[in-house]
């Protein structure tokens, strides 16, 4: 049913379709946004990584010590820091929205990103048609980033969780 719909539908080709998006945007700066957006992605997976490895060098230091809770505070540590660079980024394209011109106030621009960045969706936003891409790429930026930080503040709890005991291995039951 589905091939049948889509051999009798007439789907333009990738490069048809990518000009035609292009054509329609008709704003050459939102390829450097574009650009941005990978950077700030780039910057967001360096940042996280430094600050999972600044705790698991952190818990691997206090593993032998007897420093209770130390390991939980250095967590949450971790939370704050990737929290904050969540924040950051809102804020670094609430900035690029500002310098785009693409709302007429600041504080629209502001909640615009944040929306955008946790896809919440909630605002209605009139956007120009050369913008209309902007909360995709937003919103990719978000998800990834968000991801990103999911991962590395699982593998942190991991070591939280296999630290009281836990940490032994598993028996092979095959000889």
């Amino acid at each position: 049913m589905l091939i049948s719909f889509l051999s009798d539908a007439n789907l333009p080709s990738f490069h048809t379709l990518f000009a035609e998006i292009n054509a329609d945007m008709g704003n050459g700066e939102i390829w450097a946004i574009v650009i941005l957006a990978c950077l700030m992605l780039t910057i967001h997976g360096v940042a996280v990584l430094m600050i999972a490895g600044a705790f698991h060098w952190i818990d691997r230091k206090l593993e032998n010590k007897r420093v209770y809770g130390a390991n939980f505070l250095s967590y949450f540590v971790a939370i704050l820091l990737i929290i904050s660079s969540h924040l950051g980024e809102i804020i670094t394209w609430a900035y690029i929205c500002v310098a785009a011109k693409v709302f007429p106030t600041n504080p629209q621009t502001f909640y615009f990103a944040g929306e955008m960045y946790t896809t919440v969706g909630y605002g209605n936003y009139n956007l120009s048609e050369h913008w209309r891409i902007l909360p995709i790429i937003i919103s990719f930026t978000g998800i990834f980033a968000v991801s990103m930080s999911g991962a590395a503040l699982y593998t942190m709890m991991g070591a939280l969780l296999n630290r009281n005991g836990n940490n032994q291995k598993p028996t092979n039951p095959m000889p």
